[in-house]
């Protein structure tokens, strides 16, 4: 997993490990786990930014609560994909 945006509050939230958490013990799927955090945890302190999150079988979620995040995911056997805005 990798964040980007106002650090201090994703290190209050210790967002990495929340959504590990979420997905473990809550039984979330990558995507609602992430959302939740960048979504709700984030904005309940004031922080902003978002995250890029893979799990084991190769998921990806890049939520972001900004106006734009650079992003992208590139997979074998497809386009890179690129985005800047939702």
């Amino acid at each position: 997993m990798s964040c980007t945006g106002h650090g201090e509050s994703f290190i209050r939230v210790a967002a990495a490990f929340d959504v590990c958490a979420r997905m473990a013990h809550g039984g979330l799927s990558l995507d609602a786990a992430a959302n939740a955090v960048v979504h709700e945890a984030l904005p309940a302190i004031n922080g902003s930014g978002g995250l890029i999150a893979v799990d084991r079988l190769g998921n990806v979620c890049l939520p972001f609560n900004t106006e734009g995040m650079y992003r992208g995911v590139a997979r074998v056997g497809a386009e890179p994909e690129t985005h800047i805005y939702r």
